[in-house]
Parts: C-alpha cells; sequence; structure tokens
C-alpha cells in the first residue's frame, strides 16, 4: 500500500485507527478456547466487527511467537484472511526487528514479501545497514522506533549526546538513508509534548502512536500538535478495544470501542 493510498482510506472512513492484535489466551473469552484455532478465530471476529473504523491492524508478533508454530500459523492465516478481505487495510507487523546485512534482509522478506505485511517496525540502534535492507522493498514502509511510550524511553531516548536528544539524531539521520521516504516513525502518545520539536525534524512522515486510553496518552493532545495536512498519524488502541469484553458479545463490544474513538477522530478531522 502506497502511503497516498492511506491518506485516501483515512479520508474515505474518516478514522486512522489502528487496532493492535495482541491476543493473549488468557484474556480472551473462554469459549474460543474449544476451537481448533482460538488465536485466528478471535482476530477473525475482531477484524470482522470493526474493519469499518480503522485503516490499519497491527499484530505484535510477540504474542503469537509465545505459543510456538501454532501462534506462526494463527498469525499467517491472520494476515492472509486480511489480505485477501480486507485489502484496503494497511497491516503492521510489529516485529521490533533490527541486525546487519543479511540478517535483516532475511527479516525483511519474512514478514514484507512472505508474510506479505504493509510494514514492520524497526529498531534503529544499530543505525543504517541494518534498517535500509527493510527500505529496499517497493510500496513496503519501515516504521523505526523513535521515541516510545514506555518509562524507560528516558534511559537512553532522551539523552544528550553533543547537546542533542539521542531520538532527535535517530530522526535527522534516518533522512538520509536509501529510500527514507519509505519511513515511518513511533513516538508514544504519553509523549505528545515532545511532537513539536518531532515535527520540526519530520514535518510530513506517518507517525505511529501507541499509547492512547490503556496507558493515559491523549488523543487530543497527539493530534493538536503531531496532525500534518495529510494527517501523518496512526493512533493505536489495543487492550482498550480488543478486551472490551470477555463474553460471547466480545466482537460487537470492540466495536463499540473502536466506534468511540472513530467518532473522536471524525470530529477533529472534520474541524481542519
Amino acid at each position: 500500500m502506497t502511503t497516498e493510498q492511506l491518506i485516501n482510506q483515512i479520508k474515505i472512513k474518516k478514522s486512522f485507527l489502528t487496532i493492535g492484535l495482541d491476543v493473549d489466551l488468557n484474556k480472551i473469552p473462554k469459549h474460543l478456547l474449544e476451537t481448533e484455532d482460538p488465536i485466528f478465530e478471535f482476530n477473525k471476529a475482531i477484524i470482522d466487527a470493526t474493519h469499518h473504523l480503522c485503516v490499519a491492524y497491527k499484530p505484535n508478533t510477540a504474542f503469537y511467537e509465545a505459543y510456538g508454530l501454532k501462534g506462526w500459523k494463527a498469525l499467517e492465516k491472520t494476515i492472509t484472511y486480511l489480505n485477501n478481505n480486507y485489502s484496503e487495510i494497511f497491516t503492521i507487523a510489529d516485529a521490533k526487528r533490527g541486525d546487519i546485512g543479511n540478517t535483516s534482509t532475511m527479516y525483511a522478506k519474512a514478514f514484507l514479501e512472505d508474510l506479505a505485511f504493509d510494514s514492520v517496525t524497526v529498531a534503529p540502534y544499530m543505525g543504517k545497514d541494518s534498517v535500509e535492507p527493510f527500505l529496499a522493498f517497493k510500496n513496503k514502509h519501515t516504521i523505526l522506533l523513535a521515541l516510545t511510550s514506555n518509562q524507560g524511553a528516558f534511559d537512553f531516548q532522551t539523552k544528550l549526546i553533543d547537546g542533542k536528544e539521542v531520538y532527535k539524531q535517530v530522526l535527522e539521520t534516518s533522512k538520509n538513508w536509501e529510500n527514507s521516504e519509505n519511513l515511518m516513525y513511533v513516538v508514544g502518545a504519553t509523549k505528545a509534548e515532545y511532537l513539536t520539536e518531532i515535527r520540526n525534524i519530520i514535518p510530513n512522515s506517518f507517525l505511529l502512536v501507541p499509547g492512547v486510553g490503556a496507558q493515559g496518552g491523549s488523543l487530543k493532545e497527539v493530534c493538536k500538535y503531531g496532525m500534518t495536512e495529510n494527517i501523518g498519524l496512526l493512533i493505536n488502541s489495543s487492550r482498550g478495544i480488543i478486551y472490551a469484553s470477555n463474553g460471547v458479545d466480545f466482537a460487537e463490544a470492540a466495536a463499540e470501542s473502536a466506534k468511540t474513538l472513530q467518532q473522536e477522530m471524525e470530529t477533529i478531522l472534520n474541524a481542519q
């Protein structure tokens, strides 16, 4: 999916919502545990109930890898279901990969080619040659960790080196990498006060913003300081949507939760 196609979907749906598919078998409705593939059945129901309210889904791969081969199969079935039935949806493999040379190439191939995700999250710590292999895939996007929503972000990301915070150096340096037009960035909603300076460095790039809802981030604050003419934001919500209920009505409850966020987004977009 191109950036232009993503922007078009945001305008059509009046939504820039991303739903995180972080499936924990201890939290999903008990009746699904009796099915052959509980993870996929849960995802399928959530997707069918919410696809018209969001523009992206983001499975965190740890929640699939934890269940071994069965979990990986469920992830494969989930992305195949999305690509076959809801091709207008932007898909994000939240894998946080990043390694040198051929290793990054293989990671990129796994998620962007074999599983056919539209994008993958990547850690920038090992630098240019660990990220450019992901950027080499046409019409695919690399979402670089810049300023994350967790408390530990302050351990390194905001430290000063030669008078400049590390996360700013990541942003500025990455702009010079090959195919950098395919870069997006992760910026946590709990760090909304940093968005003005971030936009000074990357005024037009899309930001994937986790942390709205359960982690306490404010949608209005993120939009106030982070939104661009082409929206430029993908707001992620996971637990607040997919675990809105653990009963047989879980999919309907997820849709209601997603609709609440989508309507807030529509109001913001209409006010632009």
